[in-house]
């Protein structure tokens, strides 16, 4: 992917948002995080940018960790408390070590926070599935919001994207890399939506287990294919706009 096309782009309204702004650095922040990091034209994705994008080794343990020891204590207990006990001094854990090594605590407190809200639900229902109602609602809103602006043509994957390439909202204005990133939307809301099609059912089923195992399942699997997709994709129209409008400039 190149940090930014070659190619002339059409200006943009003047309302839009300029580089360095706010919302742009928030934006392209978040297409950062995404795993949409620019790079060299022709250079291609390897293990260690995927494994940067999802935050590392340390990022795939805090996100996997928690799940999986509740799911296995549980499943060989049938005891709640201890199940609920295991999986939050974990994410303290995780949380003192980034302290100790000065390290950014942003992921280890969303993880712990997320952790102690499925425990608390848990306690106060006693139902060990309602571990996972706070994954049913983050699924539900990031699916709902992906979908709603793909339908309305304000693709969110393209908002992102086009700020961290550095041209804002002009991607608008080319047919390519519109019709490119409303479709990563659709797949990108589509993740989540499948994820409560597979999950809910087995949810009002109380069946733990196997709510557990898909949850795991189509976590960081689906992720991680579905994200060097959506790489390869932007990569690809950003490269053909880029030598389209070298192919345009007139010659000296």
């Amino acid at each position: 992917m190149t940090d930014s096309p070659s190619g002339p782009h059409p200006e943009a309204p003047q309302n839009e948002p300029g580089a360095g702004s706010p919302i742009a650095d928030s934006m392209a922040a978040a297409a950062r995080r995404a795993g949409f990091s620019p790079a060299a034209d022709g250079e291609p994705i390897s293990g260690h940018a995927l494994l940067a994008a999802m935050g590392g080794i340390r990022g795939l343990i805090e996100a996997v960790l928690p799940g999986l020891v509740f799911l296995v204590i549980y499943t060989v207990t049938r005891d709640l408390i201890p199940s609920l006990i295991a999986p939050v001094l974990i994410g303290v854990v995780f949380f003192v070590l980034r302290l100790v090594k000065r390290q950014t605590v942003t992921q280890a407190v969303g993880g712990l926070v997320g952790i102690g809200i499925s425990a608390v639900l848990a306690l106060f229902t006693g139902r060990a599935e309602d571990f996972y109602l706070p994954g049913f609602w983050t699924n539900g809103a990031y699916g709902a919001v992906l979908l709603v602006s793909a339908l309305v043509g304000w693709p969110l994957i393209g908002v992102a994207v086009g700020f961290l390439m550095g041209e804002q909202l002009a991607w608008r204005t080319d047919p390519s890399k519109r019709r490119v990133l409303t479709l990563l939307t659709f797949m990108w809301a589509g993740l989540f939506i499948l994820r409560l099609a597979v999950q809910l059912p087995l949810y009002y089923a109380g069946n733990v287990e196997w709510l557990g195992a898909t949850k795991l399942l189509m976590g960081i699997p689906l992720y991680a294919p579905l994200l060097v997709l959506s790489w390869l994709m932007v990569r690809s129209v950003y490269a053909a706009t880029a030598a389209q409008g070298a192919g345009d400039q007139p010659e000296p």
